[in-house]
């Protein structure tokens, strides 16, 4: 009896191991019900469904926006690591968090799964309200294969390497290694299983598959595998496909096609080149391929959306290998769509610049948006607003959000969209909503429903921070000659605008206000020095509000 007290007083004191908390994978439940026998079948999984030109997420069998954040790489790793940061990320008016699970913390030791950790994060975010993204970093993340477990990274014959010019391994898992797929594909379903069987409230909306996936420093792989199938024809897969949608191709695409003769069959350097340009296809499809395995491994056990995001290229003059060749950036869409139709979308990392054209090009051929990582800088506050209200966007997620301070100005511009969320989901796709977003212009014309309205961000600008002082915002017409609009640092004029046939437009009323609970609050009636003598709607700088106003027209 002494021993047995002893032996709990120990057992009370001394620390878990994951290994101790969690073995082997649970045995798969019957169809529709979790592992304690509790029906799931009440509660639908998140899918994608179409609106208008929009496709939204379905979340509890409503549209969803993830005003989301994605954590740093190995914040996720540590349940107590995440204790004090999931009231921040509340703080912050996120609804989302995107956290990595990676390869070697599931399966340390293989075919012997450990979902501890992955149980903690679904059920802290739960009681935090908050949803999840998981990132699954298996055989890559960031081009390298830096989160496999050590049975598959210290197996070089069993798991081999892409290798350079010099016939060098590099820290790279060979795409066209089909054990490597194979066992990535195993632990990933494994997951997806487990997923299934304890996330019944549907906390977890989607799965990020694998990160940034491509070749840096060469043009393609070397490895005796890949040169095998280098020097073969090219699937028969992919040259029906670009077959049935020439002329519609992405326009790179069909450049490099048309420009090796728009042969129809043939090596990959027949059909495409010998050059940087067909060795980018030629990984893309290797890539796609492997991803496109694990994909459907995973979704025959719990079928929730599925993306692969990109590292893109940097520069118009970047050549691939500058940048991961392989990757989903936009112009290898095609060969994506072809290769893997089991991945749901392809999603952009956009930290550069030129934020519409990253957008823009990542809306074409039908993919729709989602950013799962952009530059958490003040103008997040504001690339937010275009991505949602110009693209339909599904999501926007700054990466390292666990770094950034309750009182940045995302705080603010997540409040104002999670007010609007169901009046914004209600005009997906209408083609009754537009962003705004101060670029190189300090105005613009844009044309909404019957009115055209002169754009100006500069309208009170002082010599504040160019950044922080970017005017942005959304606009949607809710009946004929009556608006929503929401932002910061933009007004909106009807005088000084091209003549217009139907008549001198004029500002009727505009009301300040709030949503709640989806219904409109107004306050104020803007008037006088508020509206500029009636000739504006004023969205204050430094603020971030809503406005409704009515037009009317006379001779």
């Amino acid at each position: 009896m002494k021993w047995i007290t002893i032996l709990a007083l120990v057992s009370l004191i001394m620390p878990v191991s994951r290994a101790q908390t969690n073995q082997n994978t649970p045995a798969r439940a019957p169809k529709g019900e979790t592992a304690s026998g509790r029906s799931v079948q009440q509660v639908p999984i998140p899918h994608l469904k179409q609106q208008g030109t929009a496709t939204q997420l379905i979340v509890g069998g409503k549209p969803f926006i993830m005003l989301a954040g994605e954590l740093h790489n190995s914040s996720a790793s540590s349940l107590a690591y995440m204790a004090p940061i999931w009231p921040k990320l509340k703080a912050l008016n996120l609804n989302t968090v995107l956290a990595t699970v990676s390869w070697e913390l599931i399966e340390p030791q293989e075919g012997k799964y450990e979902f501890a950790l992955v149980d903690g994060l679904i059920d802290t975010a739960r009681r935090h309200g908050l949803k999840l993204v998981f990132l699954w970093f298996g055989s890559w993340k960031n081009g390298v294969s830096t989160y496999a477990p050590m049975w598959v990274k210290t197996d070089l014959k069993r798991f081999p390497r892409a290798r350079n010019k010099g016939g060098f391994n590099m820290d790279v898992l060979s795409p066209s290694s089909g054990a490597a797929r194979d066992a990535d594909a195993r632990a990933f379903a494994a997951l997806m299983r487990h997923i299934r069987s304890v996330d019944t409230d549907r906390t977890v909306l989607m799965m990020q598959v694998e990160n940034e996936v491509g070749l840096l420093g060469e043009t393609r792989d070397r490895s005796p595998l890949a040169q095998a199938e280098w020097s073969q024809a090219v699937p028969s897969e992919l040259m029906n496909y670009l077959q049935a949608n020439k002329g519609k191709l992405i326009e790179e695409m069909e450049r490099v096609w048309a420009d090796a003769g728009y042969k129809t069959s043939g090596t990959w350097a027949e059909v495409f080149g010998d050059n940087p340009f067909g060795d980018e296809i030629f990984m893309a499809w290797q890539y796609a391929r492997y991803i496109g395995r694990i994909v459907a491994a995973g979704k025959a056990e719990h079928p929730i959306p599925m993306y692969v995001n990109a590292w893109l290229v940097q520069n118009p003059k970047q050549l691939p290998g500058g940048y991961p060749s392989g990757g989903p950036v936009s112009r290898m869409m095609n060969v994506w769509r072809a290769a893997a139709p089991q991945i749901d979308f392809l999603a952009p990392d956009i930290y550069l610049s030129d934020f519409k054209g990253v957008c823009a090009s990542y809306s074409r051929s039908g993919n729709l948006l989602f950013i799962p990582e952009a530059s958490r800088g003040p103008i997040s506050a504001a690339n937010v607003f275009w991505a949602i209200a110009q693209h339909d966007a599904i999501g926007f997620a700054p990466f390292g959000i666990d770094s950034v301070e309750v009182n940045h100005p995302l705080r603010k511009s997540y409040e104002v969209l999670a007010e609007l969320m169901p009046v914004i989901t209600k005009y997906n796709g209408t083609g009754k909503m537009i962003g705004l977003l101060e670029t190189n212009q300090p105005t613009e014309l844009q044309t909404l429903g019957d009115y055209t309205f002169l754009v100006d961000y500069g309208f009170g600008r002082r010599n504040e921070d160019a950044e922080k002082q970017k005017g942005y915002g959304l606009l949607i017409e809710i009946g004929p000659g009556e608006y929503l609009v929401a932002g910061s640092g933009v007004s909106l004029r009807l005088g000084g605008v091209p003549p217009d046939p139907k008549g001198i437009a004029r500002i009727g009323w505009i009301d300040e206000g709030r949503f709640v609970d989806g219904k409109w609050v107004p306050g104020r009636r803007l008037n006088g020095d508020e509206n500029a003598g009636g000739n504006r709607v004023i969205l204050s700088r430094g603020e971030v509000g809503i406005q409704r106003f009515v037009l009317y027209r006379h001779d």
